[in-house]
Parts: C-alpha cells; structure tokens; sequence
C-alpha cells in the first residue's frame, strides 16, 4: 500500500489539517485539525438539523481522534463557536471527556474560540474560558480584526492565542490601513503576552510581511499542501537575512511568555523508546517536557544528549524499555510572567545547560510551553 493509500485508510476523508509553524526556527510546532460537519437522519430516514452546539462539540472531538489515530505528539488546536461555550457546563463536560478519550491532555490542546460575541452571551462564554482555563486547556480567539470581539474579553479570557482574521491577515501586505490595523493588533497581542497566529497565507509575500509586523506563527497555503499531514515537510519563506525590526518596549522588556512554544509532553512514566518514537517523528523537537498527573512539569530531556546516550554502544538495547527520567534533567520553570532579561540570565547560570529549553509554567505550576535559550539572545540583543 502507498503512503498516501495509508494516510487515507487512517484519517476520515473529512478530517484536515494544517500545521502551524514558527517562522523564527522554520518548525511545526502544532497542528490544527478539522472535521466537517456529517450528516444526520433520522428514524423515517430524513435529514434533521442537528443541534449546532452539539454538532461543534462532535466535531471537535472527532477532529482530536483524527489526529490520534496519526499519533502526532505535537501540541492540537481546534476550533470552537462562541454560542457553543454559552450552551452551559453539559456540553463542555461532553468536550472535556471525549478529548480525554483520545488520549491527549489538556495542555496539549489549543481551543481556539471563534464566531461573535453577543453581549447577552458574555458571561457565560467568560465564564466557559474560565473553567477551561482552570482544566489546564490552552485558550485562543479566533477572528480578531473581523468577528465582534470585544478587546477587554482578551484580557479577561487571558488567552494564550490570538488568531487574526485571515481575509485580514492576507490582505495587510498590500492595504496600508489594513497593515496598521495588523500591527495595532500585534502589538496589543505583544502587550497582552498572548501569541499571534496569522492563518490563511497563500503567499510567501504575505507570510514576510506578517513576519516584519511581528508576527512569528503562521498557516496557509503558501507553507503547506491542503493534503498535508503531520510528519510532512513545510515551505519556508526566505528573508534574505534580514530581522524583523525591534518591537518597541518599556521597563524590563518583553516577557517570557512571547516566546513560548508549544511544548512535546509525554507522561512521566514514558519510556525511553516512547520519547525515541516522539524525537524521531517530530524533527523540529529540541525537548520532550515529562509530566505528573497535574501536568506539572517532572523531567525535561534534551534531544541531543538523549540522542547521543541512546546511539552509543547497545545504547538502545539499555534504555529502550526503562524509564525515560533516567536520561532526563531536571526541568528549568520559569513563570509566565517573568521578563525576558531574567529568564536569559537564569538559564545562563548553569553552565552545562545553558541552551537547554526552558520550560513555562502558569500560577499553578502546570506546563504551558517551552522556551528556547536561542530565541532569547536573539531577541535580547537586538
């Protein structure tokens, strides 16, 4: 059978997907997964209209079982309606338990909220990013510059992703008003500490343009095939060398939280074969974060000692079985809050680790990404 008669038998033809990627280390560093709505009959063999919140939920979830049943590691991101969030707690209870069915944790999935925001429906689509927020989920809003958003909802739904509108998006590199609303946003997002997320690039103009208003994580066309899967490569644009300009700041700078990454998560009891599979199908991994049941952050491992512990004389035949922690390190927290310079100065205190990542917690202690030592000197010495 041919690779793509494979990936055919393991996904549903409704199931797509798109990568996002890191135009600062050229990267997949998480996927999102649709499903398309399906149809429903009823006893007499009729269509009937399902109700639409339920149908979000259902597709939600199928989009997550799509995605396990390719076994990519990397971090989910899945769409949501703001009228789902606004049906009550049943219907999140039925999200939060069929997500846990595919095997994934909540830190590994993005659900990115879309649609408008009726102000008869506000507390109850804030007080749904709350409980989500509090089951460890990675929150984003979807739309921005177009959909009804209110600004102080970024605020109160601290989101971890803002996703721009993606007519918006594409059509900043050639409309100046719409470039300076890009970059209003951007910077907003910037002061927030939320991560950007420009969808829809269908050319590598628009992906550079993005890049120099400040915008680091990207999808589209212009980077990946509409048949693309986890595992497949992406298309780069190239810079000709040039940096982005600085972002102006105050104070201490940038904080640390925007230049988290999504993070790679296995549970602590992993073992070192398991991390081995996850290295080898994730190429732009540099870490793999082991966590607790609390999704705490217990080990981190490195991808090139563990490599080179492993590639050694019967290296595989030792460690393949046994725990992952026993090539692990201690992780490296810092809070989300904290300044960038700080950050960077912590991780040069030890000199035997100094490039290794650094990994994000939120106020609980629960693992909300990875920062790479090379981003931050990057950023800092500009």
């Amino acid at each position: 059978m041919s690779a793509p008669d494979t990936l055919d038998a393991l996904v549903p033809a409704r199931a797509v997907f798109h990568p996002v990627v890191d135009l600062g280390t050229g990267a997949v560093v998480a996927v999102e997964a649709h499903a398309a709505p399906a149809g429903e009959s009823d006893r007499t063999g009729g269509p009937v209209r399902p109700d639409p919140a339920s149908g979000d939920v259902r597709r939600a979830v199928e989009a997550a079982r799509a995605a396990a049943e390719l076994g990519t590691p990397l971090p989910l991101q899945i769409g949501l309606r703001a009228e789902t969030l606004a049906s009550g707690g049943d219907l999140l209870a039925g999200l939060h338990r069929g997500l846990g069915e595919t095997g994934r944790r909540p830190q590994e999935i993005i659900l990115c909220v879309g649609g408008g925001f009726a102000p008869a429906r506000r507390p109850a689509v804030a007080a749904a990013l709350a409980a989500l927020r509090r089951a460890g989920y990675l929150v984003g809003l979807s739309g921005l510059g177009s959909a009804h958003t209110p600004l102080d909802l970024l605020v109160d739904g601290a989101s971890y992703l803002l996703k721009l509108d993606p007519g918006l998006a594409r059509t900043a590199a050639a409309d100046p008003r719409r470039a300076a609303l890009v970059a209003s946003l951007v910077e907003l997002a910037h002061r927030l500490e939320t991560h950007v997320l420009a969808p829809g690039m269908t050319t590598p103009d628009q992906v550079l343009h993005l890049r120099e208003a400040g915008v680091r994580l990207v999808q589209g066309p212009a980077l990946a095939p509409p048949d693309w899967r986890p595992g497949m490569p992406v298309s780069i644009p190239v810079t000709g060398g040039h940096e982005p300009p600085a972002r102006p700041g105050a104070g201490l700078g940038p904080r640390v939280s925007e230049f988290t990454l999504p993070a790679v998560t296995l549970p602590l009891t992993a073992t070192a074969g398991e991390v081995l599979t996850v290295l080898n199908a994730e190429t732009g991994a540099t870490s793999v974060v082991l966590v607790d049941e609390r999704q705490r952050p217990s080990f981190t491992v490195d991808r090139t000692r563990f490599l080179l512990r492993l590639s050694g004389a019967y290296g595989h035949a030792l460690h393949a079985r046994r725990p992952a922690a026993r090539l692990a390190d201690p992780p490296r927290p810092v809070p989300r809050t904290v300044p960038a310079i700080a950050a960077l100065r912590a991780a040069g205190a030890e000199d035997e680790r100094v490039y290794d990542d650094l990994v994000v917690v939120d106020e609980v202690g629960r693992c909300l990404g990875i920062v790479r030592v090379a981003d931050l000197i990057r950023a800092m010495s500009r």
